[in-house]
């Protein structure tokens, strides 16, 4: 059977998502993150050398990479679904969206809660003022306004369909979801309406609380 190894507050929710839209059967195996580094316990590297989730073994085969999982899925188990037909323009976007959630969207995202644990983290009291003004002047100079960038261009293009490839819920909703999602709590992306709909939408979705009940809080890290 289908395992996902899941780690908690992280992009592997996703998985069981796709998992749950598809109708797949599946295990789960859980894995907690260190409560003071936040990063994934050393067992996950048994199944996958970076230690990092997502990844899922289906019989012979050891997955790892949103993206590309969530392609395996589509492909093996979607008989169709959740992708546009090859060729068509909406299949252009679907690609370009599936490779853009974690190629452009997430290094800004992924930035903002690095320099905002620098600007907290301990430091002798010399040293404080000036780490918090490298944390602050990053944020400032270069990640906040990355941000705004993205998420005003993610907000325009959903107020066309109101789904990432067109007007039909795809597997790119769903890898777009947690940089979406991290963008609400990082960054203040909920101010657009278009990204509101969106999260409401895929949240009223069945298979996304079924996920919710068996993988628990998904909260991304703030």
């Amino acid at each position: 059977m289908l395992t996902v190894h899941h780690l908690n507050q992280s992009r592997s929710q996703r998985i069981l998502w796709m998992l749950e839209e598809l109708g797949v059967e599946y295990d789960i195996v859980r894995y907690q993150r260190d409560p003071k580094t936040l990063l994934a316990p050393p067992e996950l590297r048994a199944i996958h050398p970076l230690g990092k989730a997502p990844v899922v073994t289906d019989g012979s085969h050891t997955l790892a990479e949103s993206g590309a999982i969530l392609e395996y899925l589509v492909e093996r188990y979607g008989e169709g679904r959740f992708v546009p037909a090859q060729g068509s323009p909406e299949y252009l976007r679907y690609r370009y969206w599936m490779h853009y959630a974690e190629g452009s969207a997430m290094p800004p995202l992924l930035l903002k809660l690095v320099a905002g644990r620098i600007a907290k983290a301990p430091a002798p009291f010399f040293m404080k003022p000036i780490t918090r003004k490298i944390a602050t002047s990053l944020q400032a100079g270069f990640v906040d306004p990355q941000l705004n960038l993205h998420f005003g261009y993610i907000a325009e293009e959903l107020k066309h369909t109101g789904w990432f490839a067109g007007s039909e819920f795809t597997a790119a909703d769903v890898q777009m979801s947690f940089p979406i999602e991290s963008g609400v709590v990082r960054a203040g992306a909920g101010v657009h309406p278009s990204i509101r709909s969106f999260l409401e939408r895929i949240r009223a979705r069945p298979a996304y609380q079924r996920a919710l009940a068996r993988g628990g809080d998904h909260t991304p890290l703030s």
